[in-house]
């Protein structure tokens, strides 16, 4: 089986990845090659390997999407919509008309904890069929289903983090 990479800057992605966790790139879709690809857009601040963050959490959140995964690493968030100029992972959502351009925005803080908003999109989102209000953070944990506008429904998959030896105290 062949390694995939970033058309941008080489690195090695997954099958299912929508954007290059590296640098930010949107990804080609498989499938999909008599389409333009989507053009390169902000880039996701990360903290490269080297770099040692004392207090930042290694949790990753992923969404299973149909048309691929989203991934949210701590201390990040990212736009779900169909705008490639708004959204990372726009490619999800190509041809989906009734996702909003910006739909809702998934962030993961330092500790790994994760919460969605609705960005005043225009279907709805909707965390285990409950309708979210605008504006309104509400906590994802592992097992929830989130769907964006009528037939766009993702996984959530958040991994448990096991505490910290060196935090824990007798007391």
């Amino acid at each position: 089986m062949t390694a995939l990479t970033c058309p941008a800057c080489a690195a090695g992605v997954g099958p299912d990845d929508l954007i290059c966790f590296t640098c930010g790139a949107n990804l080609p879709r498989i499938g999909d090659a008599e389409e333009s690809p989507l053009p390169v857009t902000v880039m996701q601040e990360t903290i490269s390997p080297g770099e040692t963050a004392t207090g930042i959490s290694a949790t990753v959140l992923r969404i299973t999407f149909p048309a691929g995964n989203v991934e949210v690493p701590a201390g990040t968030s990212v736009l779900l919509g169909r705008d490639p100029a708004e959204s990372l992972v726009a490619a999800a959502f190509h041809g989906c008309e009734n996702v909003s351009r910006r739909h809702a925005l998934i962030t993961v803080d330092d500790a790994g904890r994760a919460t969605i908003r609705d960005e005043s999109s225009t279907n709805g989102t909707f965390v285990n069929g409950d309708r979210l209000l605008p504006g309104i953070d509400v906590r994802l944990v592992d097992g929830d289903t989130v769907r964006l506008a009528a037939d766009i429904t993702g996984e959530v998959a958040l991994p448990r983090q096991e505490p910290d030896p060196a935090r824990l105290s007798r007391d």
